[in-house]
């Protein structure tokens, strides 16, 4: 995935089934924490801070494709690009890779909002500067692809 931020993990044995295989729903916890982590990378707070822009990233859509088996013990990279920069949400897309094979793709799209004083949600315009730090994380659409 062309402009991805890349994370590696070690695959828990609390991750998997009785099989031995990654449960499904952790998936879904590996590309969060790689979200996580890029913001971090990038000094977006990840938690809205009172004292800051009280801002938070709800969850509106999210869904994963598995394509071959994760499985303990073993170690994955999460690749994680900007596919979407909307004018009030960030969708992600997200691959598990181990050893070059894409296991399984997944994807989510985050509303920005402004969490008020009794923690109530607002949908608010993603600002600025948090736009213009994610460019360097986005994956090039179809028309773009073609034009490399």
């Amino acid at each position: 995935m062309k402009n991805a931020f890349v994370t590696r993990r070690r695959v828990e044995f609390m991750d998997t089934d009785m099989a031995g295989i990654v449960h499904f729903a952790t998936f879904f916890r590996y590309m969060e924490t790689a979200e996580h982590e890029l913001l971090r990378k990038l000094g977006i707070p990840v938690v809205a801070r009172p004292e800051e822009r009280p801002l938070g990233w709800p969850r509106v859509s999210c869904g994963f494709e598995y394509l071959r088996p994760v499985r303990f013990p073993g170690e994955i990279e999460v690749h994680l690009g900007v596919a979407r920069l909307g004018a009030k949400s960030i969708t992600y897309e997200a691959q598990i890779v181990q050893a070059g094979n894409v296991l399984a793709k997944g994807h989510s799209t985050c509303a920005c909002c402004e969490v008020g004083p009794a923690h109530q949600l607002k949908a608010v315009a993603v600002p600025g500067d948090i736009v213009e730090k994610l460019q360097a994380y986005r994956i090039p659409n179809d028309s773009e692809k073609e034009d490399a």
